[in-house]
């Protein structure tokens, strides 16, 4: 508050200084009126005891140093002024004096530097003197000439006009002043909020673990957060300037608008070869308008090595899990197996009981070669032969066989919902399999008749293949499990079938999804491929 007063003050000094430049010294040196004058060498002594005054005033404006020391100095400057400008009026004429408006200075001075109730002070202080000065003029009481005759009314009427003008000015300025005053705190104290946030906003992008960058429009680098600094290991000066494909060489296409995008990439930094992952965004000011962009980076070092050491921990558990099924899966029929050779060998059957073994012996063997045989579809798929075809082409030949199947007794009907074309690019034989697969499912589901519904349809750039049953519907707890390898809620199957057809849609870039409410209530399940858009029609 007192450096903001102190201010006020130094412009009030400086604008004193031009004012006696700029008038009294053009007065002094074009001679205007200069012959007139009660004491012509007086005047310039005038002039210099003000430039005097204005050196003092600002050695003595360095000891201030308390608002209440500020007061009394301010105020005495302005009634010295007040004293200076009736002298100044009386030395050029007193109530024909052109320089009665300089009085009115000081009132708007005194509404700026203080206050609005100084602004009143200074007007009646100058009320007081200009009046004392006139009616002294008047009784002839100073050798004052006029050069003109004014009567007692002339006298009265100036008095009473510059009385009203000085309260008016000491109203019009004391109010504007007021207002600047509260409208230059507000800002201030916006001002100070508005750093106290830059501050704490610098604060909060130094302490990120996060690596942020800012750039120019012309993708320059401007700022450089400490992280960032530690992660490419080089300091502020060194990357200030230059492009973020300097600092980042893999990052060629850049699409700020798209948030959404981000990109992996690996970086020389520390002597070794680190990997970052980045996301660009546009920068916008407060107005909205792009500025340059702003990067967001984080080291993925060590989170690449984790996933890699979690991928190889899960791959050999998922290999201990899938050997554990297998060799479950084929205990089974290899026990079947062994019992009825063991009790051929010991020919103590009837040749009934003997051809019984021998059929239980190569039904379990069909047994073990089914499980074998979709074992290493699921484990060593076929190799795709990827082609451009109308996905309902392999769905209707799967609706032709099911219908046709020994599996179907008549009491399973199947609707279907098939409309256009919808092309993919893959392997139409192995797509057939996956909806075969599906199909046999959902028979397997349904027992003492029911119905299927075999629907597709179109969103965006994918395409749904829905497989819907009435059938036995999959319990909660076993949802998340149906697609696991050997898993099986029927008493034959291997349990690979779901596997398999997830697998090779996978492997087309779709993915399976299965909905049950529970035991009792059916399921769907729905193949989502990409679309070809290009053959749609």
């Amino acid at each position: 508050m007192l450096e903001a007063a102190a201010r006020r003050l130094k412009a009030l000094i400086f604008t004193r200084a031009l004012v006696v430049t700029l008038l009294l010294g053009s007065f002094y040196i074009f001679k205007i009126g200069y012959s007139n004058l009660l004491y012509p060498a007086f005047f310039s002594y005038f002039i210099a005891v003000l430039y005097f005054l204005t050196i003092i005033y600002v050695i003595l404006l360095r000891w201030i140093k308390t608002v209440s020391l500020f007061n009394i100095f301010a105020y005495a400057q302005i009634l010295i002024d007040i004293i200076f400008e009736i002298a100044l009026i009386y030395l050029t004429g007193g109530i024909k004096s052109w320089f009665s408006f300089t009085l009115l200075l000081s009132i708007i001075s005194s509404s700026i530097v203080l206050n609005r109730r100084a602004s009143y002070y200074v007007a009646s202080f100058s009320s007081i003197f200009y009046g004392i000065l006139l009616e002294v003029q008047f009784y002839y009481q100073l050798p004052v000439s006029t050069g003109n005759i004014f009567s007692s009314k002339d006298y009265l009427y100036n008095i009473f006009v510059h009385i009203t003008a000085f309260y008016l000015v000491a109203f019009l300025s004391g109010y504007l002043a007021e207002r600047l005053h509260s409208a230059t705190q507000a800002l201030q104290e916006k001002d100070s909020y508005i750093d106290d946030l830059k501050a704490l906003s610098r604060d909060i992008v130094e302490s990120m673990p996060s690596g942020v960058f800012t750039t120019d429009l012309d993708g320059k680098i401007i700022t450089f957060n400490s992280s960032a600094q530690k992660i490419t290991d080089k300091n502020i000066a060194d990357v200030i300037g230059e492009t973020i494909q300097d600092i980042f060489p893999f990052l060629k296409n850049i699409d700020p608008d798209n948030s959404e995008d981000r990109t992996e990439g690996e970086i020389w930094s520390r002597g070794e070869t680190i990997d970052v992952g980045i996301r660009l965004s546009t920068l916008k000011n407060s107005a909205g308008i792009t500025i340059g962009i702003i990067g967001i980076f984080q080291d993925l070092t060590k989170i690449k090595a984790m996933e890699t050491e979690i991928k190889k921990k899960e791959k050999w558990a998922f290999i201990g899990e899938l050997s554990a099924l297998i060799a479950h899966e084929l205990r089974n029929p290899l026990a079947s197996l062994k019992s009825s050779v063991e009790m051929l060998l010991e020919k103590k059957v009837s040749g009934q009981q003997a051809d019984q073994l021998m059929g239980i012996a190569l039904s379990e063997m069909d047994r073990l070669n089914d499980i074998v045989t979709d074992f290493l579809l699921y484990a060593k798929p076929q190799q795709m032969v990827k082609d451009f075809f109308d996905v309902h082409e392999p769905l209707k030949k799967v609706i032709t066989l099911l219908n046709s199947s020994k599996t179907n007794e008549g009491n399973v009907k199947i609707i279907e919902n098939l409309k256009g074309e919808m092309f993919i690019k893959g392997d139409s034989k192995q797509i057939q399999q996956v909806f075969w697969n599906l199909g046999i499912n959902a028979f397997d589901a349904i027992s003492g008749g029911g119905s299927i519904f075999i629907s597709t349809m179109r969103k965006n750039s994918e395409l749904e293949i829905i497989f819907k049953d009435t059938g036995t519907g999959i319990n909660r707890s076993d949802i998340d499990k149906i697609f696991y390898p050997f898993f099986t809620t029927k008493e034959k199957g291997t349990g690979l079938g779901l596997a398999i057809a997830q697998r090779i849609t996978e492997e087309h870039g779709g993915k399976i999804t299965a909905e049950s409410r529970g035991a009792g209530t059916g399921a769907t399940f729905k193949i989502i491929l990409p679309v070809d858009n290009s053959k749609i029609t």
